[in-house]
C-alpha cells in the first residue's frame, strides 16, 4: 500500500511563509500539514510512503529523521529528491524506480477527506492510467475546472474559469498506473496541464466525484482558515464494533483467516461508516491467548488478514484493540483481571485517549451485555446486535445521530 506525496513546489503564492520551508511542512491545527496528510494515510493501511521533494528538502528530511510516524504508526517513509525543479508530473518521472505497480498520489498542499479506498474499486476491464477525486465548489475560479461524463470518464480539464461561480475540480488525490510514467515527456511536465488533459483526449482518465471536507493552503487567506477548519474536521465520531458475533461468526475461538466467516453484511457495515466519514474500531476480547489456544502474534495476523480483505471492497478498520487477559487463563503473564477486558472499557477508552474521536455522536454494536457495559463504562452509547443486516442497523444508527445533529 504506497503513497507518494508532492511536496517540492515553491509555493511563491505564500511569500515569506515558505521562506525557510516547503508549503507541507507550514504548521497547521498543531502540526506540520505533511503530518497530517501522512497520518490520515496510515488510517487506510498505506504503510509505503513517497516524499517527491525539491525545494527545503533538507527540512522534510529533519521532519523524517525526528517524526515518530516511522516508529508509532510503522511507517516506511522515503524523501525523493528532484535535483531541479521537474513539475508534478517530472517529480512523478524521477521517482520511477520507487514506485509500485498501483499506487496513490497527493497534493501535499491539500487535504481531502474522504473514503480513499474508493478510488481502487473502478470496474477491473475499465481502461484507465490513472483516477482523481473530484469536488464540486461554489467558487472554482482559484482551480482547473473538469468535465465528467458518465461511467465517470474524465472528458476535459480546463484552466480557471473567467470569474467565480461553481465547478467539479481536481481534489489532488489520485489512484495511478506507474505506467503513466510513459506519458510523461522530458524535462519539466505539469500532471494538471499536460499529462491528464492527454489522458483525457484518450479515454484513459477516469473521475469520482466526493464530497468530503477539502482544504488546501496554497494561499495566504486559505491558510490562515485553515488551521480551525482542520482541528474540526479531524474530530469525527466513530462505531466500535465487537469482533466475534458481530461481524464474523462466533465459532469459537476464532483466528485464522482458514476458519474466518464474515457475518452478511459485515463488510459492507464497515464501507458505510468509512463512507460516512467514521472511524471504524474493533474492541475484541481474546481470551484464546490466556488459555493458550494461540498467540498473540495470531490476533494481529488475523486482523491485518481482516483489512486486506476489506480494502477489496474498498473499506478498511481504522484501530484494532483485543484484550488477551482472563483471570482463569493458564499462560502466565495472561492470567490476570485486566481493565481492557469487556465488561472493563480500557480498549475504548485507550481509542478515545489516542484518537480524536467525537464521543457524543459515537456508538457501540456488541452482542452480549458486557459489551453494552464496556460502552456505558466508557461514555459510549450501544446496540446490541441479535442478527439481522448489520449494514442496515449501522446506516440507521449513524442517520440517527446525524439528523439529531442538523436538528
Amino acid at each position: 500500500m504506497q503513497c507518494a506525496i508532492l511536496i517540492g513546489g515553491l509555493g511563491t503564492r505564500l511569500g515569506a511563509l515558505v521562506s525557510d520551508r516547503p508549503k507541507p511542512m507550514l504548521p497547521v491545527a498543531g502540526a506540520p500539514f505533511l503530518e497530517h496528510l501522512v497520518r490520515d494515510l496510515a488510517r487506510y493501511g498505506f504503510d509505503d510512503v513517497l516524499l517527491l521533494a525539491g525545494y527545503r528538502s533538507e527540512v522534510v528530511e529533519r521532519f523524517v529523521a525526528e517524526t515518530d510516524l516511522v516508529r508509532r504508526d510503522g511507517l516506511k517513509i522515503r524523501v525523493v529528491v528532484e535535483p531541479e525543479p521537474l513539475g508534478t508530473a517530472g517529480a512523478l518521472r524521477y521517482a520511477r524506480a520507487d514506485l509500485a505497480p498501483e499506487f496513490l498520489m497527493l497534493n501535499g498542499d491539500s487535504f481531502f477527506d474522504f473514503n480513499v479506498l474508493d478510488l481502487a474499486t473502478f470496474a477491473a476491464d475499465e481502461p484507465w492510467l490513472a483516477r482523481m477525486a473530484l469536488r464540486r465548489v461554489e467558487d472554482a475560479s482559484r482551480f482547473g475546472v473538469v468535465e465528467l461524463a458518465d461511467g465517470g470518464v474524465v472528458t476535459a480539464m480546463r484552466e480557471r474559469p473567467d470569474g467565480p461561480g461553481p465547478g467539479l475540480i481536481n481534489g489532488g488525490v489520485y489512484w495511478l498506473r506507474r505506467d503513466i510514467v510513459e506519458a510523461i515527456g522530458d524535462g519539466q511536465v505539469s500532471l494538471e496541464r499536460t499529462v491528464f488533459p492527454a489522458l483525457a483526449s484518450d479515454g484513459l482518465l477516469r473521475g469520482r466525484t466526493y464530497d468530503g471536507f477539502f482544504v488546501d493552503i496554497g494561499v495566504p487567506d486559505a491558510y490562515a482558515a485553515a488551521g480551525a477548519a482542520m482541528t474540526a474536521a479531524l474530530r469525527r465520531p466513530a462505531v466500535f464494533f465487537d469482533r466475534d458475533g458481530v461481524l464474523n461468526h462466533d465459532d469459537g475461538y476464532t483466528h485464522d483467516p482458514h476458519g474466518f466467516r464474515w457475518i452478511d453484511g459485515a463488510r459492507e457495515a464497515v464501507r458505510r461508516v468509512n463512507d460516512a466519514g467514521w472511524f471504524a474500531f474493533v474492541v475484541t476480547n481474546q481470551a484464546g491467548v490466556a488459555r493458550g489456544y494461540y498467540d498473540e502474534a495470531a490476533v494481529e495476523a488475523l486482523h491485518r488478514w481482516m483489512n486486506a480483505d476489506l480494502r477489496t471492497i474498498g473499506a478498511h478498520i481504522d484501530a484494532f484493540r483485543y484484550c488477551p487477559h482472563h483471570p482463569e487463563g493458564t499462560v502466565a503473564g495472561y492470567a490476570k483481571a485486566c481493565d481492557w477486558r469487556k465488561p472493563g472499557p480500557g480498549m475504548l477508552t485507550d481509542l478515545l485517549d489516542k484518537w480524536p474521536v467525537d464521543a457524543g455522536r459515537s456508538f457501540l454494536v456488541g452482542d452480549k451485555a458486557s459489551d453494552l457495559e464496556a460502552g456505558r463504562r466508557a461514555g459510549i452509547r450501544g446496540r446490541l446486535y441479535a442478527g439481522g443486516d448489520l449494514a442496515a442497523i449501522v446506516d440507521e444508527e449513524i442517520e440517527n445521530r446525524e439528523s439529531s445533529l442538523s436538528a
